[in-house]
């Protein structure tokens, strides 16, 4: 099977004639986008979006985002559209849906949630977007005959309501000035979105007061901060009006106290470790292991062992992996770190076994098969990651990180066809089209069988098509 063929089934559509005006909001019927075609734009634009410096390429914390994203999303209105939530290397607190089921979240806003149901408020929400296909309603405003266009104008969407300024130097870029008043969520779309998430999180077992207190925190911070008001406040405008009538909404909610799960605190952590330099990190995490005064000691543990790793004290790191492996006995994310402190340890009969291991007892966590590749490929296994990959491409067809390890395996492999096959695979769904072409082009000289060049032939004449629909050719 293609493994392009996803990718230019949803960018390879015919341009949509939109009617005029916008439907009413409750009448879903009315829209003048179908599925297929919000999933269309969405993905064009998550391709721009991939290939940005911002986009958070961790396969642990997007793994999370959608573990979490999926429960909510198996109770909404649409619960078989395809949703992809990412993090979005930023600070700032902000999170965004794009039509389709695209949904971000900045790493800011991951790490002000205080726990896993103010996150789960934050995406139940965003999904609630999706599903009224709100995105929709505003872009048929636009009254643009180009799905090429709309994606770019939805790009200029999400510029406009993170920076006013930059937003608008994109919609004009987009030809769409003239709809920049209808770009922000209408007052109803808010209140139709906080309604169907609350609805979200009380069916997927969530704490559903912890909307109205998510909210609410946001807005003291607003006060403090003398107008410098946090983007979500910009892009999801809080009023006390608007929070009077969520809280109105929750009582009638049992008021749950759940316990975060292991993995919620693990990834703040990561976090906290990525945003620290070395040394702060590993005097941060000390300290707060010796106090004991807050936070999850075994989520500080981890996060220690992973400014130790990036410090290079592997012995201290392997006592401490010690500890933290007699607190926890099975979790992903623990298992991906132990299996990092081994690696460094340079034990790589121990290593192999332990990832081989570890990846049938998750074999969805694709950080662990990652690792599990490329210990595979640096002890001269070539074939055995080859065979990993495939399986697991299977699975993640537009997962780009695989696609890589790929190439390098059957560039030892000396399969050079495949090896640039594989590449252009991974810059197409990163964005990159001129380089997936490139990488076609290399993969058709290296010579092959009648189907790989007729196969090779196809992905280049659909990839020429849609970069020259992206540049505005004809």
């Amino acid at each position: 099977m293609k493994k392009l063929s996803v990718l230019l089934l949803l960018l390879c559509l015919p341009p949509v004639v939109l009617s005029e005006g916008l439907p009413d909001l409750g009448d879903v019927s009315q829209a003048t986008l179908t599925p297929v075609q919000e999933r269309q734009i969405g993905q064009q634009s998550m391709l721009q979006i991939r290939a940005s410096r911002q986009f958070l390429d961790d396969p642990e914390i997007n793994d999370y985002l959608n573990q979490i994203g999926d429960r909510l999303v198996a109770n909404s209105t649409e619960p078989s559209l395809n949703f992809e939530f990412f993090a979005v290397d930023d600070y700032t607190v902000n999170a965004f849906a794009m039509p389709g089921g695209f949904v971000g979240v900045n790493t800011g806003l991951l790490l002000i949630t205080q726990n896993e149901s103010e996150l789960a408020s934050v995406l139940a929400h965003e999904i609630s977007h999706v599903t009224q296909h709100h995105y929709a309603r505003m872009l048929s405003a636009t009254k643009n005959d180009s799905l090429t266009s709309m994606a770019a104008i939805a790009l200029a969407i999400l510029a406009a309501r993170n920076s006013p300024q930059s937003g608008e130097a994109a919609i004009v870029g987009a030809q769409a000035r003239a709809i920049q008043k209808e770009l922000d969520f209408t007052r109803q779309h808010e209140q139709e979105a906080d309604r169907f998430g609350l609805e979200l999180m009380a069916k997927s077992g969530f704490n559903t007061h912890a909307m109205p207190e998510f909210l609410e925190r946001l807005q003291h911070a607003t006060r403090l901060l003398e107008g410098n008001a946090p983007n979500y406040m910009r892009t999801h405008p809080i009023t006390s009006d608007r929070i009077a009538e969520i809280e109105n909404r929750v009582s009638k909610f049992p008021y749950l106290m759940l316990p975060d799960s292991l993995d919620f605190q693990l990834v703040r952590t990561k976090l906290i470790a990525a945003q620290k330099t070395t040394a702060d990190a590993v005097s941060y995490f000390d300290h707060a292991l010796t106090d004991k005064k807050f936070g999850n000691p075994v989520a500080q543990r981890y996060g220690l062992i992973l400014a130790l790793l990036r410090s290079n004290d592997v012995a201290r790191a392997t006592r401490e992996m010690q500890v933290l492996r007699e607190q926890v006995e099975d979790n992903a994310m623990v298992d991906t770190l132990e299996g990092r402190v081994k690696q460094a340890a340079h034990n790589d009969a121990d290593t192999l076994a332990f990832y081989r291991a570890a990846v049938q007892n998750h074999p969805h966590h694709r950080a662990l098969v990652y690792a599990y590749a490329e210990e595979l490929l640096q002890t001269n296994q070539a074939q055995a990651a080859s065979k990993l990959l495939g399986e697991k491409i299977s699975n993640y067809p537009d997962d780009t990180t695989l696609y890589q390890l790929q190439a390098r395996s059957f560039a030892k492999l000396g399969k050079n066809l495949e090896e640039h096959q594989a590449l252009a695979y991974s810059y197409a769904w990163q964005g990159n089209l001129r380089a997936a072409i490139e990488q076609l082009e290399l993969a058709k000289q290296a010579g092959g069988s009648f189907y790989q060049l007729s196969s090779i032939e196809s992905d280049l004449r659909e990839l020429h098509e849609l970069s020259d629909e992206q540049h505005g050719k004809k």
